[in-house]
Parts: C-alpha cells; sequence; structure tokens
C-alpha cells in the first residue's frame, strides 16, 4: 500500500536560501555542560550529539539533545541531563524531559533513533563516556530504560552509535563506536608548545567498537569478534552506514582520530572484511592517517554510488573520497574545491545535504576547536569558529556559500555535534547545531522549498520498520538520484528518517524505485512534487 499524504505546495519564484537561528523563540533553552576545571580531562573537549525523531508520532519532528556531566574539581548547581523537547507544531518546542523518563546524567557522546522491537515508534540509544542506555519507546509518551535486559550497556567510551540491519533478517542490530581507554584517575599533562592543552588520542589504548546483533525478543548479543570488527587499532569517532559497493547489503566506514580509516565490507554471511587501505579511504592521497572526526555517505555526483566525506582537524582540509563504481575511492578533495577553503577550521561534523532542493547533495560543515587557550600556542587559530556551506556545481566540484546564506551562517561558536531534518514540515532541511560552548543553535531553513522535492518515509513489513537500509532511486526527467534511509551519520547525531529529493524546476518524480532489504523491489510511477510520502513494503 502506498499513502500520499500532501503537506505542502513549493512556491515556484526564485530567492536566496537563508538559514536563521530561531533558538529562543523556539523555546529551546539547552545550554551543553562540558564539566570542564582546567584540568584537561579528556572527554571536555569532544561534544555532543543531538537527534530530531517523532516520538510521540504525531508527525512533527521532536528533538532530543545529549549533556555532559561534572567532572572531578567542576561544580554546578544540579545536575545536567540530557533533554527531550516536544515539537508543538507551531514552530515552537516544550520541555518534557521529566515526563517522558528520558532524563540520562551520564556524561553524554552520541545518540541513535530506531526502531528496535519493531512496535511502531523510535527508541532512543545513548553511547556515553561510561554505561550506554537503551530507552524503550512506550507508545504512550514515556520510556522505559531497558539496558540491562537487553545486554547492550557497554561502558567504554561511547561516540556514534547507528543502528542498522546489517544481516538483513528484518530488525535493527546497533553498532557503537568507542574512542579510547581512558580513566580520569589517570590523566596524562600534554603540552603544546609548552602550553598546556588536551592530549592527542595515541597518549592512550584505542577501543574496539561494539556490534550488537538483534535477536528479534528485546534482546541483543555481542558478536564483535565473530563479525570480524573487533579491532583496537583504531580510535573511532565517526561511523555511517552505507551499501558503497552496490551489492545489496550495507557497509561500515569508520573515521579514527589519528589512526587510519576503517572500511568493512558486508561479506553478506553475517561477517566484514576490512578494505580500506585498499579501497584508497585509509589514508589521504598524501599517505597520511589524519584525525577523521565525523563522516557521511553520499552519491554527491549522481552517478549511482555513494561517496564518502570526513570531518579532519583543524590545518587539514575536509577529505571527499569519489566512489569509483563500487571498486575503490579517488581522493576528491582538492579537484572538487573543498580542500582550501576547510583547512583554517577544525571541523567535528560533516554531511551531505540538499540544502536547496536542486537534486545534488551539498556539504554541511559544524567547526569549533578543542582548547579553549589554543591561541596561546598557535594564535592564527581560535576556538570559537564559523559553521560552512558548500554548494554542489553539479559539475564535480563545489562553492563555499557560507557569507551567502543568512545569520545562522554569521555566528562563530564552538560547534561539534549536528542533527539534520524538516522539523516545521515545509520542504527544506533544518540543522540543530550542539555547541560546547554556550546556547545550541536551530537554523531553520528559509527558501530551501522554493525548488520543488519530494519526500519519502518508507515502513518496513519484512524488513526492519523504519525501512532502514533501504535504497531509494528516484527519476525525473535527466535527473536520477540515490539516496538510502539512514538515521546517523555525521558527529554523534541522529537525524530525521525521511529521506527529501529535491527536483529543481521539476513537478514530478517519473520513476521512483525502492530496494528494500528484504530484497523486495517496489516502483512507483508518475509521482507529484512537493509532497510527503508514506510508502508501505509490500507484504
Amino acid at each position: 500500500m502506498v499513502e500520499f499524504v500532501l503537506l505542502f505546495v513549493g512556491a515556484t519564484s526564485a530567492a536566496q536560501v537563508r538559514f536563521v537561528d530561531v533558538t529562543q523563540e523556539a523555546g529551546i533553552d539547552f545550554v551543553y555542560v562540558n564539566g570542564a576545571s582546567g584540568r584537561k580531562y579528556m572527554p571536555e573537549p569532544m561534544g555532543s550529539g543531538a537527534a530530531f525523531l517523532d516520538y510521540d508520532l504525531d508527525g512533527d519532528l521532536d528533538l532530543y539533545i545529549v549533556n555532559g556531566a561534572p567532572l572531578p574539581g567542576y561544580h554546578c548547581s544540579g545536575t545536567p541531563r540530557n533533554a527531550l523537547y516536544r515539537n508543538n507544531g507551531d514552530g515552537t518546542f516544550t520541555d518534557v524531559t521529566y515526563e517522558a523518563g528520558v532524563g540520562d546524567a551520564h556524561y553524554g557522546m552520541g545518540v541513535a533513533v530506531g526502531d528496535y522491537d519493531n512496535d511502531g515508534d523510535p527508541d532512543i540509544y545513548l553511547a556515553n563516556f561510561g554505561p550506554n542506555v537503551l530507552y524503550r519507546n512506550n507508545g504512550d509518551g514515556t520510556f522505559t530504560d531497558v539496558t540491562k535486559e537487553a545486554g547492550v550497556g557497554d561502558d567504554g567510551w561511547g561516540a556514534n552509535a547507528s543502528f542498522v540491519d546489517y544481516d538483513l533478517d528484518g530488525d535493527l542490530d546497533l553498532y557503537v563506536a568507542n574512542y579510547i581507554e581512558y580513566d580520569v584517575r589517570y590523566n596524562k599533562e600534554c603540552l603544546q608548545g609548552g602550553v598546556r592543552a588536551y592530549c592527542g588520542p595515541k597518549a592512550y589504548p584505542g577501543q574496539s567498537g561494539v556490534l550488537y546483533r538483534n535477536d528479534g525478543d528485546g534482546t541483543f548479543t555481542d558478536v564483535t569478534k565473530e563479525a570480524g570488527l573487533y579491532t583496537t587499532e583504531g580510535r573511532q569517532l565517526g561511523a555511517v552506514w552505507g551499501d558503497y559497493d552496490n551489492d545489496g547489503d550495507p557497509d561500515l566506514f569508520v573515521s579514527n582520530d589519528q589512526a587510519p580509516n576503517f572500511l568493512f565490507r558486508n561479506n553478506g554471511d553475517g561477517t566484514f572484511t576490512e578494505v580500506g587501505l585498499e579501497a584508497g579511504v585509509a589514508y589521504s592521497e598524501d599517505g597520511a592517517a589524519e584525525s577523521g572526526m565525523g563522516a557521511d555517505f553520499g552519491d554527491y555526483d549522481n552517478d549511482g554510488y555513494l561517496d564518502i566525506v570526513v570531518a579532519t582537524y583543524q590545518w587539514l582540509p575536509v577529505r571527499l573520497y569519489h566512489n569509483e563504481a563500487g571498486e575503490f575511492f579517488t581522493d576528491v578533495t582538492f579537484a572538487s574545491n573543498i580542500g582550501m577553503n576547510t583547512i583554517p577550521y577544525l571541523p567535528m561534523t560533516v554531511v551531505f545535504l540538499d540544502y536547496d532542493n536542486d537534486g545534488w547533495l551539498d556539504i554541511f560543515v559544524a567547526n569549533g576547536h578543542l582548547d579553549e587557550n589554543v591561541k596561546e600556542y598557535d594564535p592564527m587559530a581560535s576556538y570559537a569558529q564559523r559553521n560552512q556551506l558548500f554548494h554542489n556545481n553539479g559539475d564535480g566540484t563545489f562553492t563555499e556559500v557560507t557569507e551567502v546564506v543568512g545569520p545562522g551562517f554569521e555566528i562563530e561558536n564552538v560547534s561539534h555535534g549536528a542533527a539534520f531534518g524538516d522539523y516545521d514540515n515545509d520542504g527544506d532541511v533544518d540543522i540543530f547545531v550542539s555547541n560546547s560552548h554556550g546556547p545550541c543553535s536551530l537554523l531553520r531553513n528559509d527558501g530551501g522549498n522554493l525548488n520543488h522535492w519530494l519526500a519519502i518515509r518508507t515502513v518496513g513489513t519484512k524488513s526492519n520498520r523504519d525501512g532502514i537500509g533501504a535504497r531509494i532511486k528516484l527519476t525525473s526527467g535527466d535527473l536520477v538520484q540515490v539516496r538510502e534511509v539512514k538515521s546517523s551519520y555525521g558527529y554523534l547525531g541522529s537525524s530525521d528518517l525521511r529521506v527529501y529529493f529535491g527536483l529543481g524546476r521539476r513537478k514530478k518524480a517519473d520513476r521512483i524505485e525502492i530496494r528494500w532489504p528484504s530484497g523486495q523491489v517496489q516502483v512507483l510511477e508518475d509521482v507529484e512534487a512537493d509532497q510527503f510520502l508514506t510508502v508501505r513494503e509490500p507484504s
């Protein structure tokens, strides 16, 4: 069955897309607490993520924000907690953390959203510095902590977490990227140019990520070693799933901090093979293992293969790897015009998104340094930095448009985590940015819907209920786009599960082909633009 729900009809006049910071008027008063006391404990500068999710199934995206916690030497009047804001449907939000029961007080990092029990509502998983937490959605506006009974309370240093059906059995499994082995009691003192600074990740041993297989009865089993994913050689921060070789099963890219990146190819039998070196994504084009932060899969040149973008460190470029027909990747960082403009910044989040709905994936970068005293050892750097937006020119190159996309990009802050979704249901993607120094930022997209668009929500029957991993190919005249259903990408965040397609001036999609994780292929034809579609997998 296919349900067509017409919510908004796009305008036809041309106008400049602008992002406006509407945090205050939206009623979001969240302030992140990093617990810093000057002792340079390693979790302090890492920031936290956020998630867009419709937890109450009213059709509006709500917002969940992850918080830090006090560390030794830091004192605050109350207990910092994560926060859940319910979308009121009128541009404002209400804090419902207490009544929903999701105010976790651990030192938080990442958040993943997915319907792991296939009951129709989204559940929340938290990757913490310390024990992780799984909240099951009760379907009545409240959640229950089911971490212990589910068996997913890994107590390492969790970073990015993501739900995925890696074995294609119809329920969502869970991957948790872990960073380093670290205990505040044994904090090391490190210097940069004679000045106290945070240590680099190599000062501590790496941790392996964890793969939990969903057993279909509310419990999970740790299958990391038998799946071939166990390794302590990385310092994992970013983890994103995508079918890079177009063979029908999801592969895993992991960006590592000062260690070679991993690309785990899914063998289709429950195991993975690490192919980062031979695929050309382990190192930069000059052979360096860079400081990988957030990452994303996306087909930026509309050739039907997923490319990879990776955030790195200050004085290094954001890396863009072009997928060469599923065989290997080519580093096109500088050929695409991304390289030079990103070198002066320290990016944490980087994602593909079509902010202007022209049918070509653009690139957003969230920037902000780690050391508040960075100028003492690097006068050319700054703690607070502006975020960046790069427009896809449709010819393999990008143009930075940061200075012309509105006041939301004029702000300098310490931006790390981010989430992406159409919270006002007007047909374009908005951005929430989790800042590590001061209030957060909700950036409303004004004008991205002046081009035509389609948004597709997938509902699995044989596949997982969210349809995560489904591949959607949309053809509109000469424009052919491929997207995959995913929620966890970028850095520490979880985003709108609806898949957005920009159509430019085209008024319909001639053909929409959905390849479900179950292997079924569903086709829709002659679909009018400027609407939200809910597409159910044939049962």
